[in-house]
């Protein structure tokens, strides 16, 4: 029987050629880069030259149907790759005023906000403000080093604070009237010690995801909501149009709700939070057994059934733990509203709890885990909004957003029900 055997010419010759291969491969990607950044630089010049040619003809040659003329050349710093990079252009003047032209790709490249872009980008993928330069710097490409200026943890910074101020101006402002919102989920997200934000999620009838607005406080008061509110009514949220809100069971957020869009605006709680709280102060042999309980009433179609389970769970835990038993029954309707609008188990999963807001919290507090320190609410403010667009990116529909119908018809259903249930659900509010 033969076995083979490799020659140790024949492993070396192998190594050798694997060498060959990771350093042609090396090579490759060094010369794509500097061709990437290199080839950039040329159009852009090259498109500076055209420019000067339309304005003024061509060098050195007669133009009398041209408004301008040619003056030398100028260098100037132009945002790219991240930095400012130094490019000599062409100058114009014109020939009525004397005045100079501008360029429009020079306009234009001077203006686009790419250096505000990538800081921006790159801050919110947790790159620190001192590492900026390494993460946009390409050194093989040939552009000199004193040419790449404006990476200073400080330039950087200023540039993330300018847009992100800008883009939450702009986002604050925004109409809101044109959004069908059947939806609406509200909960808090702490910044720091004594820093609140309070953000709003909606849900429109096609099932897309809208971040609607973010105030600061200090808790969750009905302050706080009052103001999140009037700020989503002056952009156009229509108050006497009947929506389900999804809240976390802040007495403070449901009193500012009612206040607003009337007593009888169908409400919420969020089962996740409630089972969370119940549990937490049970003995944990009682866990599994209380868990199936709340799921096997949450699970049912009948809200009267529902509800009856659930005071005879909080009837089983009066000797062993009362401060629960009354937990249970407390804000009970609210716990069941999906089921007493009678939407279908899938919508009712989807709308029963606040983790669409809370994934949306979570890629905030991804985006802002390199702050290591507040320096005002201002500050908290812009990083939130930047969370919040960042996270908005990443949305999907809802699950069950071809059952939406159903909640439209439920909620409409809801707001024009007789006026002496409206006055029973005003009393017990």
């Amino acid at each position: 029987m033969k076995t083979s055997t490799t020659s140790p010419l024949a492993l070396a010759s192998k190594a050798e050629l694997t060498a060959a291969v990771e350093e042609a491969r090396d090579a490759v990607g060094a010369s794509f880069e500097r061709f990437c950044l290199v080839a950039g630089l040329a159009s852009l010049t090259q498109m500076l030259e055209e420019d000067a040619t339309a304005l003024a003809g061509a060098p050195h040659a007669r133009s009398a149907d041209k408004q301008g003329y040619r003056w030398g050349r100028t260098r100037g710093p132009v945002g790219f790759h991240g930095g400012k990079v130094e490019l000599e252009r062409p100058r114009v003047r014109s020939k009525t005023t004397g005045k100079e032209l501008s360029l429009p790709s020079w306009q234009e490249a001077a203006q686009a906000g790419w250096l505000e872009q990538w800081a921006m980008s790159l801050m919110l993928m947790n790159v620190a403000t001192r590492k900026v330069g390494r993460a946009v710097r390409l050194p093989e490409a040939g552009v000199p080093s004193e040419a790449g200026s404006g990476l200073s943890k400080s330039a950087v910074s200023r540039r993330f604070k300018a847009l992100t101020q800008a883009r939450m101006d702009a986002w604050m402002a925004s109409d809101l009237s044109a959004l069908d919102l059947l939806v609406i989920q509200i909960d808090g997200l702490h910044m720091g010690d004594n820093l609140l934000m309070l953000g709003a999620i909606g849900i429109d009838a096609d099932g897309r995801k809208h971040p609607l607005g973010v105030v600061e406080g200090a808790t969750e008061n009905a302050a706080t909501v009052q103001a999140l509110l009037d700020n989503l009514i002056e952009r156009g949220l229509e108050p006497a149009v009947c929506r389900l809100f999804i809240v976390d069971g802040a007495k403070a957020l449901t009193k500012a709700i009612r206040r607003t869009f009337g007593a009888d605006i169908p409400i919420q709680r969020c089962q996740v939070h409630k089972a969370r709280n119940i549990t937490e102060r049970l003995n944990p042999k009682l866990h599994a057994a209380v868990r199936r309980a709340l799921r096997q009433a949450w699970e049912l179609d009948d809200a009267d059934k529902a509800e009856r389970l659930l005071r005879t769970l909080a009837r089983r835990l009066e000797l062993e733990a009362p401060g629960v038993s009354k937990s249970i029954l407390e804000g009970l309707d609210e716990i069941l509203t999906v089921t007493r609008l009678g939407l279908p188990p899938e919508l009712r999963r989807s709308l029963a709890s606040t983790n669409i807001v809370e994934s949306m919290n979570a890629v905030i507090r991804q985006v802002c885990r390199n702050v290591k320190r507040w320096r005002d609410a201002k500050m908290a403010l812009r990083w939130t909004a930047a969370g919040m667009l960042e996270a908005a990116k990443g949305f999907r529909r809802l699950k069950a957003h071809k059952q939406l119908p159903v909640l439209k018809a439920a909620l409409e259903k809801h707001r024009s029900k007789p006026e002496d249930a409206v006055d029973q659900v005003a009393d017990a509010a």
